[in-house]
């Protein structure tokens, strides 16, 4: 398992990363973009695992193209959802997006 310790290194230092924008940034964009990271981490350490366990096979490969397309769906669907917003209330700031509760 030592060759995998640099993929899964850089694989939570992303996730880190991902992370930080998310629960930081006030623009919704930058926290799609960050959320985008962090699926990413996961699909890196989905593959990592796969290829560098004990019996090596394809099964997070596999697993790692079904979150990815999960991933581009939420992207799609995210941006929608976002400039649907920017064009009724003019701002793309998640503090001001409280009033989707009403």
């Amino acid at each position: 398992m030592e060759l995998a310790t640099p993929y899964l290194t850089l694989a939570a230092i992303l996730f880190c990363i991902g992370l930080y924008g998310a629960l930081s940034k006030k623009n919704a964009v930058i926290v799609l973009l960050s959320i985008e990271l962090m699926l990413n981490a996961v699909n890196l350490n989905l593959v990592a695992f796969s290829k560098f366990s004990v019996q090596p096979g394809m099964s997070g490969q596999i697993f790692s193209l079904f979150s990815m397309t999960v991933a581009a769906a939420e992207a799609a669907v995210g941006v929608a959802i976002l400039i649907a917003w920017y064009r009724n209330r003019a701002t793309a700031d998640v503090n001001e997006m409280n009033s989707l509760k009403r």
